[in-house]
């Protein structure tokens, strides 16, 4: 059933942030957490507002009954989305002053950025969250309830510490050294400590084998709650980019989890838009391809950010296809492509070229900022499988889940590790060619995953996760492992904002932590901002 777990979410934890405080501090909630934690059923409706503090941004329809005071008031996926993909080739965002976004797609923020600062207390409010629940699933606080309650409370505390080793890992690849607290500094006076990005590589690493023993696995896990797979999966994250956070390479565990979710029972999808539409929760779960997904409802966890944020950013007033195309009432006019992208793809043979072109210029001559310039996305949908619109995006949002992770993705991890660790290249092969078979996209050769191209080693995987993964929170984090994300080795339109491309200092690598936090933690400090 879909979105069995959102369908209560409770006004259970409401928090306003308050510097390094959102880190320590119990919940400002018209109940105590010892009435709301008395109850083994209120434990499950505390869970939900775990998961969905990734999708919402308040208590409320869209956001109201805010859960942040903070500079922009929207939810973590958008913020997230912006952080990820606003200043890569992926994305030309049209509201440059509105959206107050420029910085971002230029690579020219500072310490007052809005986004880096919401981004980096949607960070912390989730966790948050999860140290408060966590708190109050030990075994002395649950030694009053039943045998299966106390069992139930256990996966629930998994599942809550999987979604703070997310936040967490979000936190250290965007912000690389940062505070740390756990369930056990809640109420303390003492403010955060700094921790290096190793320290905290190790805690993620730590937290997501242990709690990954209590998951579901994915024929029982319940659709909305996230199984197993997916803690092997933020896993096999981790150690693909282990380098970039300074713990050295970690190739053959890359391998060891991206197979271990290959063996857990997960399909390709082969209708690739069929995965990014209002019926996506079909595709999701054992024999589909979708292992754990962000759930966005238009009844019961409307958003204006999330895959609201994508589907109706992607469609135009003036321009492109018609919203309704996409299940559109509410066009936003926000979002293209530049350029480099569909530069990357054979238009007539990829399932996963999903662009509209007519009137549209490729690239962007005339800026980010002109709406004929740069191609439409048409990736995200508001359409069933029936091709009926789903919800009214005027006034409810979009009914798409964000499918956080895919089986596609394991597959493209597990073969740059075996290419870059130089083992197991064919069964790396075999599975770039089933994935490109299942997108109907041309087979390669073992040579192709292995060649330096434009100067730029193993430059195929770069090239195949924008292929497959674009617009799904990841080019960043990409282009800064291939060592392309700052620097001359890899220029597209307007970075650095420069219609030509500029190099851009490697300080841009990493998003400083807000001046706000700074002034209030002497603990913490930015090395190069």
């Amino acid at each position: 059933m879909k979105k069995l777990l959102y369908i209560i979410i409770p006004a259970l934890l409401v928090m306003t942030a308050g510097c390094n405080d959102d880190l320590n501090q119990y919940p400002n909630i018209e109940e105590t957490s010892v009435t709301v934690y008395s109850s083994p059923g209120n434990y499950l409706m505390a869970l939900a507002k775990g998961y969905a503090s990734f999708v919402t941004a308040g208590q409320g329809k869209g956001g109201a009954d805010a859960d942040l005071s903070s500079n922009n008031g929207y939810d973590y996926m958008r913020c997230y989305f912006n952080m990820q993909e606003a200043g890569t080739e992926e994305i030309g965002s049209t509201w440059i002053e509105g959206d107050n976004i420029g910085n971002l797609t230029f690579l020219t923020w500072d310490v007052n950025d809005p986004w880096v600062a919401d981004m980096y207390y949607r960070c912390y409010y989730s966790i948050s969250l999860c140290n408060e629940f966590l708190k109050h699933c030990t075994d002395e606080e649950i030694a009053g309830f039943t045998q299966a309650e106390q069992a139930s409370i256990k996966t629930y505390a998994a599942e809550a510490r999987f979604l703070r080793a997310l936040a967490y890992f979000h936190a250290l690849d965007l912000f690389r050294n940062i505070p740390f607290a756990d369930e056990n500094t809640i109420g303390s006076s003492s403010l955060p400590e700094r921790w290096e990005a190793p320290e905290i590589f190790s805690f993620i690493e730590t937290e997501l084998k242990e709690c990954s023993e209590d998951m579901s696995d994915a024929a029982s896990c319940v659709y909305g709650h996230a199984p197993r797979a997916a803690a092997w999966m933020l896993l096999a994250r981790l150690y693909l980019n282990a380098a970039t956070y300074s713990a050295g390479d970690h190739w053959d565990d890359c391998m060891t989890y991206s197979q271990m979710v290959i063996d857990e029972g997960y399909e390709l999808e082969s209708d690739y838009a069929r995965l990014f539409n209002a019926d996506n929760h079909n595709r999701a779960g054992i024999g589909n391809e979708i292992i754990f997904p962000l759930v966005v409802s238009s009844t019961n966890v409307m958003s204006w950010g999330a895959t609201t944020y994508l589907v109706c950013g992607e469609v135009d007033t003036d321009n492109g296809p018609s919203p309704s195309t996409v299940g559109v009432a509410s066009a936003w006019s926000m979002f293209r492509v530049r350029g480099e992208i569909p530069e990357l793809f054979d238009m007539d043979n990829d399932d996963r070229a999903m662009f509209y072109t007519d009137g549209q210029t490729q690239y962007m001559d005339n800026g980010v900022t002109d709406r004929t310039n740069g191609y439409f996305v048409t990736k995200w949908s508001n359409l069933n499988d029936d091709g009926e619109v789903s919800s009214n995006t005027t006034s409810d949002g979009v009914d798409t889940d964000f499918p956080l992770f895919r089986l596609a993705d394991a597959y493209l991890m597990y073969a740059e590790a075996a290419a870059r660790s130089g083992s197991n290249l064919g069964t790396a092969l075999t599975l770039v060619n089933s994935l490109r078979s299942h997108r109907n996209a041309a087979s390669v050769t073992e040579s192709d995953l292995t060649a330096t191209t434009d100067g730029i080693p193993f430059k195929f995987f770069l090239d195949e996760r924008a292929r497959e993964l674009y617009w799904e929170c990841v080019r960043r984090t990409d282009l800064i492992r291939f060592g392309c994300f700052t620097g001359s080795s890899y220029l597209w339109q307007w970075k650095g904002g420069v219609r030509e491309g500029v190099a851009v200092d490697d300080r841009y690598n990493i998003y400083p932590i807000p001046a706000t936090e700074i002034s209030a933690n002497p603990n913490l400090y930015n090395t190069d901002y």
